[in-house]
C-alpha cells in the first residue's frame, strides 16, 4: 500500500518517518519529496507498506498525530489518473515560443509581445 504523508515538519528525516510507520508493520520504502532547487523538504512524502492491513492500521493511528509540533495528514495514496499531467507553456509560447500569424520568437513570444515578441504589439 502506498501512503501519502503530508504536513510534515521540514526538519523530519526519512529515517524518523520510517520509524514512526514501523510501529505498525513492515515498511518497504520511505520518500520525502525535496525541492530540487533548495534541497529542502516540501513537507510531504510517501511510505510504501507491503501489507494493506498494516498500512491501514498506520493510517488510522497516525492521521492527525502530532509530530514535532505539527499535526500530520496520512491517507492512502491514489494513483494519478492518466492525462492529468501539467503541461508547461500551453499555447502561449514561453521562452522563444512562436505565436500564430503575429510573428513570435524572443522571450515570452506567442501573441503577447514581450521581449522581442514580434507581432503587431511590439515588445522592447
Amino acid at each position: 500500500m502506498n501512503i501519502f504523508v503530508g504536513s510534515l515538519p521540514f526538519a523530519l528525516g526519512e529515517a524518523d518517518l520510517k520509524e514512526s510507520f514501523e510501529a505498525y508493520g513492515t515498511v518497504d520504502s520511505v520518500k520525502i519529496i525535496m525541492d530540487k532547487f533548495t534541497g529542502r523538504s516540501k513537507g510531504f512524502g510517501f511510505v510504501e507498506m507491503p501489507d494493506d492491513e498494516e498500512g491501514q492500521a498506520a493510517i488510522n493511528a497516525l492521521n492527525g498525530a502530532t509530530v514535532m509540533g505539527r499535526a500530520i495528514v496520512v491517507n492512502k495514496s491514489e494513483p494519478k489518473p492518466e492525462g492529468d499531467r501539467r503541461s508547461g507553456g500551453g499555447d502561449r509560447g514561453g521562452y522563444g515560443g512562436g505565436g500564430g500569424n503575429r510573428g513570435g520568437g524572443g522571450y515570452g513570444g506567442g501573441d503577447r509581445g514581450g521581449y522581442g515578441g514580434g507581432g503587431n504589439r511590439g515588445g522592447y
